[in-house]
C-alpha cells in the first residue's frame, strides 16, 4: 500500500530552505518516492490550514516512507528542516488511482 508524507509547513528563513529543498529529493528518490505536491498556492475550502506550504511525497509502501523519514540519508536535511521551519509532518496508508 502506498505511504505518503504530508508536510504542512511555515518556513522562517526562506535562504537556508532552498539548501534544505535541495538536500532532500536525492534521499526521497533513494527510497522509491516521488514529490506529488511540492509547494504553490493553497486554498483552503473547509477548516483551517495553519501553514503557507504544503508537501506531499508518495513511496511505495508506508514502511517505506517511514525507514526515508528516519534514515541517515535524510537525517541532516530533516535537521536543517526542523531549525528553519515548524509545521506538521503525517504518514498516511492510501493508493495512488
Amino acid at each position: 500500500m502506498t505511504g505518503y508524507i504530508i508536510f504542512q509547513e511555515t518556513v522562517h528563513d526562506a535562504a537556508e530552505f532552498e539548501r534544505y529543498k535541495e538536500m532532500s529529493p536525492v534521499s526521497i528518490a533513494r527510497f522509491g518516492g516521488e514529490f506529488i505536491v511540492r509547494g504553490g498556492p493553497v486554498e483552503t475550502l473547509e477548516g483551517e490550514c495553519k501553514h503557507e506550504r504544503v508537501v506531499v511525497i508518495a513511496f511505495p509502501s508506508t514502511d517505506a516512507a517511514r525507514s526515508w523519514y528516519h534514515s541517515d540519508d535524510y537525517k541532516d536535511a530533516r535537521e536543517l528542516r526542523l531549525r528553519i521551519s515548524n509545521g506538521d509532518t503525517i504518514l498516511v496508508q492510501g493508493a495512488l488511482t
